[in-house]
């Protein structure tokens, strides 16, 4: 370890010219990793609804669909511009009513069932599909092309939502980082004694972001999820990491009389502490690959390679900077503002039993809670009505009672009659609104000979017929997903391999798994950190302690949305006591691992938690407001729920692992002490001081 530090105070120079050079390949990893704005691909391979979406994209070449809706448009105007929606490139088929009656038969002359999901008032409806998937780029910038075709129509279906989803996360995420940075700033100015040492610290972690974002590129994709609160955590959860060593340079500056000296020392500690509490940390983002949705390995694998570059970083570059900046530290230098936290301890000290009953008395609403909390798993919900994709869903629900259309795939030869039996079986489901099959429209005198290939290539493909259900229940509700178990059951009575797909039962199988999901992740990041702190911290109850502390910060923050009567993204629920777990866990073991060390050396329960207040508090209210400053001005900031969402909470959840560290661990310490050194390494003799 000496042979390390001595490199990089000797190679400081050659240090900040690699890091320099590292950047250009880190930023055009950055700006050529893919981006993936649509969620329900995380979903696994092996779900049938996903195998019915690569029916739909391999065999019916429609990988993708949307309704255009048209404003004060004839019969001839609409056929024009289906022509022109044809020539756009990855658009596959393009087909209407008009297609099938022409311009002269009055569309009136339609059952009425049809008629008024087709044409209302002056709007008319055009099917559209498209060879690639939803989110595919070429199937986004297809959506694009066909609103900019004229103004009077509206392109609604998930890649239009998915496209303005692209759109404003990609006008949001620069402003994500550089709110961060700015509320990052203002904190790290009132906690160091420096003017400079908070530029020359943001610097260092936005290398390290440049770093971990950049090398996303191996990973082939992101989500914007990830893309969105990657970097702001990265900057909250590693900063602490930068101003623990800059506290030891300080230090050691007084002891030694060369400050490269000064340096080693610096870097030889923070090696110790910083790799031992980054572990934790890590191994609570790891945990979020155990979800069977693939997002929570997205999400993982990217921040915990965050926390491993912004350790790197601030064991070779930060010291570096600080070598080469040293005098203009000095003379930017200021009286440390921060305050001694005396009047926290005294309180602690004197009041711990009313502490511990009062947190034990706040476990219960706080578990009660965050068991109820609700989520919401419509992906549509968190964006703003002034998008266009919403807008026109909208339009189709409240216009054209079009609310939650699906699929169901069957065998292309099964009997019209056959078809009709299952169709009509269906239509008496409850909330089944509209039902629509070829074999319906023939026994509406509608013959095959009268639709256009386009219209024939939707529905039949020579192996499978796809027959249309509309549903007046919203996607992702209990009532949606209750019918789409009744139609599934139904369709295969009639054939046993057929597929329900479409939004609906994709969202369907969202919710069974999200709902496991938030289980198994808990659990496994609980696992993952006890199993750590036991090898860090040498003992079997402090783990215990610590975890149950934070966890019970976990639940009061899970419980406000309650509360407060608000549901959450799902994706919130499921990551948000994970991060907070593995990001905060570090707060409870700053404090705990100094009274371990004041207790070993004799000193008694209440000199050995003072200490450890006295050595840590500053440090915890230091590290949890840059987590807080980090992730709460994108939280107000964003408009989209989702990104919004998860911002807001992790905030507040850092408030209340901090509140919680500082009164209530010491509590813990002190009640459970005689447990604690009975269970724990390196107490074998002691003999307590009087």
């Amino acid at each position: 370890m000496k042979r390390f530090c001595h490199a990089v105070t000797k190679g400081r120079w050659v240090i900040i010219v690699v890091s320099l050079l590292l950047l250009i390949p880190s930023v055009f990893g950055y700006f050529n990793t893919k981006i993936n704005y649509d969620l329900i691909t995380y979903l696994p391979k092996d779900v049938e609804t996903m195998k019915g979406e690569d029916i739909l994209t391999d065999d019916f070449k429609q990988g993708a669909f949307s309704v255009v809706i048209t404003e004060n448009m004839n019969a001839k105007q609409i056929l024009q511009l289906e022509k022109e929606i044809k020539k756009v490139d990855s658009v596959n088929r393009v087909g209407s009513v008009y297609d099938i009656i022409g311009y002269s038969i009055p569309i009136e002359m339609l059952p009425d069932n049809v008629a008024s999901k087709v044409k209302k008032d002056d709007s008319n409806l055009i099917v559209v599909t498209f060879k690639n998937s939803t989110s595919d780029d070429k199937t986004l910038e297809a959506v694009q092309k066909i609103r900019d075709l004229k103004k009077n129509i509206k392109v609604s279906g998930m890649s239009a939502t998915t496209l303005d989803t692209a759109q404003m996360a990609q006008s949001e995420v620069i402003a994500y980082v550089i709110i961060a940075v700015i509320l990052c700033m203002i904190v790290l100015q009132i906690a160091l004694d420096s003017f400079f040492v908070p530029v020359l610290l943001l610097g260092n972690i936005g290398v390290a972001i440049l770093f971990n974002m950049g090398s996303n590129y191996f990973l082939g994709q992101i989500s914007y999820i990830t893309q969105a609160i990657a970097a702001v955590l990265q900057l909250g959860v590693t900063t602490d990491f930068s101003i623990f060593l800059y506290h030891k340079y300080e230090y050691w500056k007084t002891q030694k009389e060369d400050k490269k000296e000064a340096m080693e020392e610096a870097i030889a500690e923070t090696m110790i502490s910083v790799i031992g509490s980054s572990t934790t940390t890590i191994a609570g983002f790891l945990a979020l690959c155990t979800m069977s949705l693939k997002l929570g390995a997205d999400i993982g694998i990217v921040m915990a390679k965050g926390v491993v570059f912004g350790v790197i970083t601030v064991v070779t570059l930060f010291p570096s900077l600080v070598l080469v900046c040293d005098p203009i530290i000095v003379k930017t230098s200021h009286k440390n503002i921060l305050p001694n936290f005396k009047g926290v301890k005294n309180f602690v000290m004197k009041y711990y039993k009313i502490i511990f009953v009062v947190f034990l008395v706040c476990m219960v609403p706080a578990y009660y809670g965050q068991s109820r909390t609700q989520s919401y798993y419509n992906l549509t919900a968190g964006l703003p009505k002034r998008l266009p994709g919403v807008q026109a869903n909208d339009e189709l629900k409240n216009k054209f009672d079009i609310v939650s259309p699906y699929f169901i795939l069957v065998d292309s030869d099964m009997r019209p009659s056959k078809t009709n039996k299952m169709v009509k079986e269906i239509e008496k489901v409850k909330g089944i609104d509209t039902t629509m099959s070829y074999a319906k429209l023939s026994s509406a005198g509608i013959s095959e000979d009268v639709l256009s290939d386009d219209l024939r290539d939707m529905i039949d493909d020579g192996k499978h017929q796809i027959i249309l259900i509309s549903s007046k229940y919203g996607v992702a509700t209990d009532e949606l997903n209750s019918q789409i178990k009744t139609v599934n059951k139904i369709a295969k009575s009639y054939d046993k391999k057929a597929i329900v797909a479409g939004e609906g039962p994709l969202m369907r199988d969202m919710v069974s798994i999200a709902d496991v999901d938030f289980k198994n992740v808990n659990t496994a990041s609980i696992i993952a950190v006890f199993v750590i702190l036991a090898l860090v911290l040498k003992s079997i109850s402090l783990p215990v302690i610590l975890v149950i502390a934070i966890e019970f910060a976990i639940f009061c923050n899970t419980a406000v949305p309650f509360y407060m009567g608000d549901q959450i993204p799902f994706v919130a629920g499921i990551v948000i006591g994970t991060i907070q777990l593995g990001a905060t866990i570090d707060y409870a073991v700053l404090m705990s691992t100094k009274y371990l060390e004041v207790r070993k050396s004799g000193e008694d329960k209440f000199q050995s938690v003072r200490t450890a207040m006295t050595a840590s508090v500053s440090s915890i209210f230091v590290s949890a407001l840059c987590f807080f400053a980090a992730t709460i001005g994108v939280g107000f900031y964003s408009d989209m729920d989702m990104i919004s969402a998860i911002c807001i909470m992790l905030s507040r959840g850092a408030l209340i692992s901090m509140v919680t560290v500082i009164f209530v661990v010491p509590a813990l310490l002190l009640l459970f002490d005689k447990i604690i050194i009975h269970t724990s390494f390196g107490f074998k003799g002691l003999k307590e001081a009087k």
